[in-house]
């Protein structure tokens, strides 16, 4: 959904609004460049494996807020954990229990305009996609195809959207 960049520092550059982090392994690159993501929503999990000790330590030692998201889907409770820590003012922490990769389709239609969010790429790196009307539109569009509770979702994203109008 956007350009691979392998190295932390160098995508930074291009970020110059909210950033959001998708991924244990991504929030690590992030933080250890220097940034701390406004909003980072991990699982302790890698190419669905526990994530290393010290990156456990480093992005999910005290999650601020916590949902649940089963593998492969997008629940209600996780976009509406989204909402809640996109609306706060400090960075925060979101820890899901099951898996947080489908989360970034949701993470863009949310951003503030102008806001990146970055996902990773497993074994290629991390993918950085800036919030603007055209990739909110492209991902709402993606999540319509969805099943599920998708619609459920959809009606949450467009009240937060409306709220903030």
């Amino acid at each position: 959904m956007g350009p691979v960049e392998t190295a932390a520092d160098v995508l930074l550059e291009s970020v110059d609004g909210p950033l959001i982090a998708v991924g244990d392994v991504v929030t690590d690159h992030l933080l250890r460049a220097g940034r701390k993501p406004d909003v980072a929503l991990v699982d302790e999990r890698t190419k669905r494996r526990e994530v290393d000790e010290e990156i456990k330590a480093r992005v999910a030692a005290e999650p601020d807020l916590e949902a649940v998201n089963p593998p492969a889907e997008i629940s209600a409770d996780a976009v509406r954990t989204l909402l809640e820590a996109l609306a706060l003012e400090e960075p925060t922490t979101v820890l899901v229990d099951g898996e947080e990769d489908l989360l970034a389709l949701p993470a863009i239609v949310a951003a503030p305009t102008g806001a990146s969010v970055v996902y990773g790429q497993p074994d290629e790196g991390m993918v950085h996609v800036r919030a603007t009307e055209a990739t909110k539109a492209e991902m709402r569009a993606l999540l319509e195809r969805f099943d599920g509770e998708t619609e459920r979702c959809l009606r949450i994203l467009e009240a937060f959207d409306a709220r903030d109008s």
